[in-house]
């Protein structure tokens, strides 16, 4: 049986049920965290079929962790990045090497709660359901949060943030370090972008996993992608990212990353989510920090001042990413495809048809 027509063909059934769970690595400094990692993925009430550490581009890691993984855990696999260096060929390495019906991501820096697959696999009852995504908390390196540090910029330090939607709900994009999909997607939308997201460089880029479920779902207008709040992972947040600086550069570039993602697949499905979040959430922030300002309460005025800068930064790395893109004379990037799946390659970033 054929796929429908212009449509890539779907990976075919008959994939082991279960998960195969990818945990990108790119440096020896996690080296403990990545070990926490795999911990918390063997001591899950719904055991994984396969734990699957991708390397990135790091040879010396790469030896570590076959000699650590040698002698078992058996559903350890340990492989390279087969593609340029970055998070999103790390994730299309892993999906193509992965035998289970549902990949999940996990980050090398998060430790995942017992319930943690169970929870997502209980999304996947409704055949329609092609993604489902969880919570993530922080884990503060210094012991609590820093007092100017607004709950509604937490997707800086990556995780899930005041005003994103709460108990089991249908969302626009799951977040990428706590995610899973059916296998089956790549086979019908391609890989992860690359040229988008994380790449080891020195600017902390992301929305790798945004432009992915917008593609999904234009391939696929009845998919349906969930959040599930009791499927919860806590992240590793060391000092240096509860420094005012590193949230500043994190916003612009958050804004750098969006119009890359806009580019993709258009400003109204690019930005829907962020707009609601700008208009609404944002203003009852600062209302709420300059409310604690006049109570006496600490960290009131910061909180409203970080929400009222973050929210500059992020414009203007858009508007600064949105004249580097309409410069560019080439896509910027290019969707994959992820062996195994039998979805094409084809370039991206070229002008969004119209009307989307």
């Amino acid at each position: 049986m054929t796929g429908a027509p212009g449509l890539p063909e779907p990976v075919a059934e008959g994939s082991p049920r279960g998960f195969s769970v990818i945990v990108c690595v790119h440096t020896e400094e996690r080296w403990q965290d990545i070990l926490d990692a795999v911990a918390s993925l063997g001591a899950q009430s719904l055991p994984p079929l396969e734990i699957l550490l991708v390397v990135d581009h790091h040879p010396v890691l790469l030896e570590r962790l076959e000699h650590r993984f040698a002698d078992g855990p058996p559903q350890v696999r340990v492989m390279p990045n087969a593609g340029p260096r970055g998070l999103s060929a790390g994730r299309n390495t892993g999906v193509g090497a992965a035998r289970g019906e549902w990949v999940a991501f996990l980050d090398d820096d998060a430790v995942a709660d017992p319930d943690w697959l169970r929870h997502l696999a209980a999304g996947y009852a409704d055949p329609g359901v092609l993604a489902v995504g969880g919570r993530t908390e922080p884990r503060w390196e210094s012991g609590r949060r820093p007092g100017w540090f607004p709950e509604e910029f937490d997707w800086v330090v990556g995780c899930t943030y005041r005003g994103h939607p709460s108990g089991r709900a249908r969302v626009r994009n799951v977040l990428g370090g706590n995610a899973s999909f059916r296998r089956s997607a790549f086979g019908l939308a391609g890989g992860f972008a690359l040229g988008i997201g994380r790449d080891g460089g020195r600017q902390p880029l992301g929305g790798e996993e945004t432009e992915f479920c917008v593609r999904l779902t234009r391939v696929r207008p009845d998919a349906v992608l969930l959040v599930d709040d009791r499927a919860v992972i806590h992240h590793r947040v060391p000092r240096a990212r509860e420094r005012f600086a590193y949230f500043r550069s994190r916003t612009w570039a958050e804004g750098l990353s969006k119009a890359l993602v806009a580019r993709s697949v258009g400003a109204g499905a690019g930005l829907s989510s962020e707009r609601r979040h700008t208009t609404r959430v944002l203003p009852a922030a600062v209302a709420r920090g300059l409310a604690d300002a006049l109570r006496g309460r600490p960290g009131g005025a910061a909180r409203a001042g970080a929400v009222l800068m973050g929210t500059a930064a992020a414009a203007g790395g858009y508007l600064a990413g949105s004249w580097r893109a309409r410069r560019a004379v080439a896509p910027r990037f290019t969707v994959p495809r992820v062996p195994g799946t039998g979805a094409a390659a084809r370039p991206t970033g070229a002008a969004p048809e119209a009307g989307s």
